[in-house]
């Protein structure tokens, strides 16, 4: 997820004669009159990597940042809560689904290109594989570790994405942003607040609409050799056949959630349809027709046994939404 705003009570209280319903209703013709594409009652299990969730009342996919500043500003307007994702890929969607409008960034806002010969802008929506194809292309080195992650450049910038020794901020220097009122705006070098798993974007409700990333020229062999190396090793330690969130435990501190984890026993340990993978304890896998609820009650159950037995408090990284 890139941003979540809450519901604005002051401004629903406005519109209390009116109901949800009427109220998304503005904000599709907002969609009309600008020519951005929409879907509403959405399964939003189509658009996260757990493949879970009930639906969402509205989606709309912008094509510029224009369109998000206009929709942002349409929701404030009408006191509607508002979410932004981008490929789904660190949520858990919850089973009610979402009363809310969900501004997707995908495909229709993923450009990336270069600025000069070692400098990369990508879109938030485009897939974080795409930008590492375009730095092998043009024999850049920095960002082999984020070969495989599967997640939107957004979205690995909001939370710090990061693998084998190397995470995002090591290489952004840029993110440019539009603010909860529907202003653009941007943030660079210190501002951005990087640290492990976290970024400013946690706490100052902007959307984040590019990224600006700084590499270094490199040989396009080696390049291309270190990448293989590491979604091999992703191939052969990661359940990527299951659906999943990617890692569902931050580190704590000294210890590896996943050693943790299976040191208690709970590989393979399920409810419902949600899993401890057999391959890999760090995650929670969809083995088949899960629940939002199946996921979080193992979950609880992995923080629970874990703290017991091991004293150590694990924290959630996939962020749950409603």
């Amino acid at each position: 997820m890139l941003s979540a705003r809450p519901y604005n009570s002051e401004l629903g209280t406005r519109n209390s004669k009116l109901n949800i319903g009427d109220i998304l209703n503005r904000i599709i013709e907002k969609a009309k009159e600008l020519n951005i594409e929409y879907l509403e009652n959405e399964p939003m299990s189509l658009h996260t990597t757990f493949k879970i969730g009930g639906k969402a009342r509205l989606v709309v996919m912008p094509k510029s940042e224009e369109d998000i500043s206009a929709l942002i500003k349409e929701c404030n307007k009408n006191g509607i809560r508002f979410m932004v994702i981008g490929n789904g890929s660190n949520m858990l969607v919850s089973d009610n689904g979402i009363d809310a409008c969900v501004i997707l960034l995908g495909k229709d806002f993923s450009d990336v290109y270069l600025i000069d010969e070692t400098t990369v802008f990508a879109q938030a929506g485009a897939q974080l594989i795409k930008v590492c194809r375009l730095a092998l292309e043009n024999s850049l080195t920095g960002l082999e570790f984020a070969y495989g992650i599967p997640g939107s450049c957004g979205g690995a910038a909001f939370m710090n994405a990061g693998a084998y020794g190397g995470e995002m901020k090591d290489v952004l220097v840029k993110c440019n942003h539009i603010d909860k009122l529907g202003n653009k705006g941007s943030l660079e070098g210190d501002e951005l607040n990087l640290s492990y798993r976290h970024s400013a974007y946690y706490d100052n409700e902007c959307t984040i609409t590019g990224l600006t990333l700084k590499l270094k020229k490199g040989n396009q062999a080696d390049i291309r050799a270190k990448m293989d190396d590491l979604l091999g090793r992703r191939k052969d330690k990661q359940p990527l056949e299951y659906p999943s969130a990617g890692s569902t435990f931050k580190r704590p501190e000294g210890y590896f959630a996943g050693a943790l984890i299976e040191e208690c026993g709970l590989k393979g340990f399920s409810v419902g349809g949600a899993q401890v993978s057999e391959k890999h304890a760090g995650f929670v896998i969809n083995k088949g027709g899960a629940s939002c609820k199946d996921v979080l009650d193992l979950c609880s159950h992995i923080s629970k046994t874990v703290e017991e037995e091991k004293g150590v408090k694990l924290e959630m990284e996939i962020r749950v939404t409603e």
